[in-house]
This record gives structure tokens, sequence and C-alpha cells, in this order.
């Protein structure tokens, strides 16, 4: 089948020839999504036409027109933001503003199309078959939505900022949404699986994954969707296997041919009817952990979820929320309390006249539960929230520097290696590395060789290096020790005016083995900050070895091994 996208019904080309599905997919459902770029900034009360930016875990979340044009992106950190423009107002991000806002939005879109769904604030998707063919087709239902949601904008000064995309699968409609030269981009039946051909990997949104498949020579996604089904699978796991769906035009998983267990569904009255959303969002608290446990269970994940609120009057606010993992108790207690604010908060016309009476939790769409390999950093958006949350609460405490964390750097020492940096200054959510970075383990002349010392003292502790006559150790300008070293004494803290003495006992300890020296010479051509040291590794007695360095004439421990 062949056809081309159009823009209001003007015509767009393609990229390359479409990739035959293979054999025995199943058909995407054709689908819509209505996206409002950097909505963020738009539920914060930002103008287009002044500097804004929103701003999560000191990073740039989403910006105005005008920050965008200054030189402020998304990914940025905040004081990089900043910098570039020093008169942008800086807005901390709050996911409940965002979805208060965007009630009026989806209330505009729901009107054309029911079966409404949310995944993000600022994003609704809906299924087009019906709402199609009553509105006259594709192109008349996203000029109507298009319409319908500038109407809502236009008080906000934010008129002709959103995009509609429709395409066989809500992955396809989302990237022609975001990639759409207009306010509208249709692409015809069939016409996905090339339109998707030629994006990076990238906007799988899945980064190990992406990485992975660039290194291998696949970094687009008709590249990918080329490959075999079952050889995804069977390299790539799960993840691989959904990846490949959606590089075909696919829906994530296969449409479901059977509705949820009953016995899955939760519900609860509320008496008295709450008309304050503390008091609702309590009740959704407990009823999101009993769908858990029912879920849990079973073996079940929830991908789907419809939130159904009835007022004491019988007035009746619906909505349904997809999550592309799987939605824990935590995330439904979220959207529910989202939900019931905008709901309870929004204009007079659609706010109800009486307190919430009911409270409905149905798992639309289940699967089964893959399970979850929890990380330290980046392992988990929910852990992740709460450890910048309490970031952020003890910068606010104590100052922006008094949370640190380790960053590795090049050195030769093993003080220098590993620096503390502020937390502000880097994104807690991204992955840390496990290991060394490349460029930061690249050759450093003088360096001390591994494995690297357990304890690094700062700053280093001073001791005496003797020979077994008593006299002290030197080392000469060609790196050669003046004699064996045989004992390490103590240092009086009058005597070590350059650092802390070692604590050791009064005749010292006997040096076992010895490794060594190995010479530095830093900085040579800088005469003020130009440093000369020498470094040498020791077995003592008492079974500790150390790391010595001669500075000056004088001996300090900097670190000491396990």
């Amino acid at each position: 089948m062949t056809g081309e996208p159009t823009v209001g019904g003007r015509p767009r080309g393609l990229a390359p020839a479409p990739l035959p599905p293979p054999p025995g997919a199943d058909e995407p459902v054709r689908a819509m999504v209505v996206c409002c770029p950097d909505w963020p900034v738009v539920a914060a009360g930002g103008a287009p036409d002044a500097p804004m930016a929103v701003v999560h875990a000191n990073r740039v979340r989403a910006a105005t027109p005008a920050a965008r044009a200054e030189g402020v992106v998304p990914g940025q950190r905040r004081r990089e933001a900043q910098g570039r423009c020093p008169s942008v107002v800086v807005v901390e991000h709050d996911e409940g503003r965002d979805a208060r806002a965007f009630e009026d939005v989806a209330r505009a879109v729901e009107a054309f199309a029911p079966r409404l769904e949310l995944s993000v604030p600022g994003r609704a998707t809906v299924p087009t078959r019906g709402p199609s063919r009553y509105f006259g087709g594709d192109d008349a239902l996203a000029d109507r939505v298009v319409a319908a949601v500038d109407a809502v904008l236009a008080p906000r000064g934010w008129a002709g900022h959103v995009r509609v995309g429709v395409a066989d699968g809500a992955f396809a409609a989302g990237l022609a949404a975001d990639g759409a030269p207009g306010p509208a981009l249709v692409l015809p039946p069939g016409a996905s699986p090339r339109f998707l051909a030629p994006h990076p990997v990238a906007v799988l949104g899945r980064p190990e994954l992406a990485d992975l498949l660039v290194r291998l020579g696949l970094g687009t996604l008709g590249a990918l969707a080329a490959l075999d089904p079952a050889d995804v699978l069977a390299r790539f796991g799960d993840d691989g296997w959904v990846a490949h769906r959606l590089a075909r035009g696919l829906d994530e998983r296969p449409p479901a041919v059977s509705d949820p267990p009953a016995e899955l569904v939760v519900s609860a009255a509320l008496d008295p009817p709450a008309e304050r959303i503390d008091a609702a969002a309590f009740v959704a608290k407990a009823l999101a952990d009993a769908l858990h446990e029912r879920l849990v269970a079973a073996g079940l994940a929830c991908t789907r979820l419809v939130v159904t609120a009835e007022s004491e009057h019988g007035e009746v606010h619906e909505r349904a929320w997809r999550h592309e993992g799987a939605l824990s108790a935590g995330a439904v207690a979220d959207r529910v309390r989202w939900q019931l604010d905008g709901w309870l908060h929004g204009s007079a016309a659609h706010r109800p006249t009486g307190g919430i009476a009911h409270l409905r939790l149905t798992p639309d769409e289940v699967g089964g539960a893959t399970g979850r390999q929890l990380g330290f950093w980046g392992g988990e958006a929910a852990v992740d929230d709460r450890v910048v949350r309490a970031v952020a609460r003890v910068q606010g405490l104590l100052g922006p520097q008094a949370v640190a964390v380790p960053e590795w750097r090049g050195g030769r020492g093993p003080g220098e290696r590993v620096a503390r940096v502020p937390a502000g200054a880097v994104d807690l959510t991204a992955a840390r590395p496990s290991a060394r970075p490349s460029s930061v383990a690249a050759p450093w002349p003088g360096s001390v060789p591994a494995p690297a010392p357990a304890l690094v003292h700062g700053p280093p502790r001073a001791v005496a290096v003797v020979d077994a006559g008593g006299a002290p150790v030197g080392v000469s300008g060609r790196g050669v020790l003046s004699a064996p070293p045989a004992r390490l004494l103590p240092v009086p803290d009058a005597a070590a005016q350059h650092a802390p003495a070692l604590p050791l006992p009064g005749p010292g300890v006997a040096v076992t083995a010895w490794a060594g020296p190995w010479l530095v010479d830093e900085r040579w051509w800088d005469a003020t900050a130009r440093r000369r040291r020498a470094r040498l590794q020791v077995t003592c007695g008492d079974g500790r070895a150390h790391l010595l360095a001669l500075e000056g004439g004088a001996w300090a421990v900097e670190a000491t091994y396990d």
C-alpha cells in the first residue's frame, strides 16, 4: 500500500520504500497523539516571549521560545542556562501542576474522541477509527482538534503551539506529532514503517539498548525492523522485542483479546463524600496499594489504568492513564490525585457540584510481570525522585554545597583521581559510571599502579622513614633510594608542620617489603605551581600497607591499603 502523509490536507514526502511487515504481524491501532510542546512552562504560567525555564534535578526540563532563543535548551544544567540567559526565570518542576492545567486540554480533545488516554501531562492519545469516520476522515478530525486546543491555549498566550500526529500505532503518531512541520501531520494507513525507518534508535526511549544497537551498526529504526523478530527476542530479550515492534510500526504489545479479570478492579465509597483533595488522595493511596497487591499476587503488571470518580450528585469523571513500563502503587496514587485535583479545581462548567462519593480503579490493560533489576543511580524512576527530593531538602537547609557526590578525575595520586563535586552540578537521575571512564584511565606518567588504596588520608599523615641504621631515607633526582627503608617512626606534632602526624607506637613499625619509588614532576613549566614528589609503597610488620610520598624532604602517608 502506498500513500503520502498530509499536513492539513497537503501532501508531504517520506523517506525510503516501506518495509514489508513480517508474516502474521498484528495490525496496529490507528491513533492520534495531541502534544503541547514544553507544557511544563505553559502550566507554570510562562509566556512565549518571556524567558522561563522549568528545572528538575538541576536540569532544564522545558523552556519558552524566548529562552530557547538565548541558548537555553532541555537537558542543560541550571547554572549553564542562567549563564546563557541571565534574565531567565527558573521554576521548579511540579507534575501535579502540569496535570491540573492539562485537564482543560484533555476535555477539549475528549469532545471529539471519548477514549482518551494520558501518558504524561501535555500529551494525550486517542484511537481514531470511530471519530475519523464521524468527522469525515483523519485530516478533518486533526483540524478540529487543533482548533479546539488552540481555543484553550489562546487565553494563556500559547495559541498555535499544539501539534497533532495521526498514524498507525501510537508510537509513530507521537513521532509524527513531535516532528510535524505545521499544526498536524497525518500519515496514510500503511505508511508508518516507512516514516519510522530513518529515525535514530534513540527515539525508542531506551538509552542502554539504543547505545548497544548503535555499537552493533543498527543506528536507525529501519535497520532494527529488518531483523527477524525471533533473533531480536533471543539476543535482546523482552526489551528488544518491544523495541522491534515499535520500529516496525506496531503497538508496544499486541491488542488485548479479552478483558482483564473483574476481581482486579478495586473501588471504595467515601462517606462522607470528600470535598478536599487530601481526603480523596488518602483513599486513592489505599486503593492503589490494594490494586498493586492483587496484581502482584496474579503475576501481572498494569500498563493502562482507568480512574473513575463519581460525585454525590451522580456526576462521573473518568480518565485513562498509560505507562510505558508498569504502573507502581505510588504512580497510580499520583495519577489519581492529579486527576481529582484537576476535576475539583476545574472551571465552573466542569467542576462537580458535590463531594466525591465513589472511586474506582480499573486495570484496563495488563500483562505478565517480567520483573525488574534495580540499580542505585538511574535504576528506578520512583527511587531516583525520592533521592532528588531528599538532596534538594538538605541543600535548602544547609546550602547548595552541603551535598556532594564522587566523580572520577584524572591524576597520578589516589587523592587526585576522585573528586567530590556538589550534587547540584550533576544529574542524579543519570546512571553513575561503575568504573573509571577511558579518558580518566588514560596513561598518567608517574602514577601509582593498581590496586587502588582503601583509605585516602586528607590531608596526608606525616611520618619518618629510616633505614636499618636509623638514618633518614631519601630519594635522588634519578629516583634511587639512599638506602632500603627499614622502619616507620612517629613524628612529633610540633615537627609535622605540613601535615598531621600518623599515629604509631613509640618504637615505630618495621617495613617488611617495599616497591618504588615513582617520581612525579608536575607543572615544571610553572615556577609557582611546580611540584616534585616521589611515592613509595611499603608493607609493615603490623599487617598494614601504606602509600608514602616524599616532598620537600618530608615523608607523609597519602593512603592506606586493605
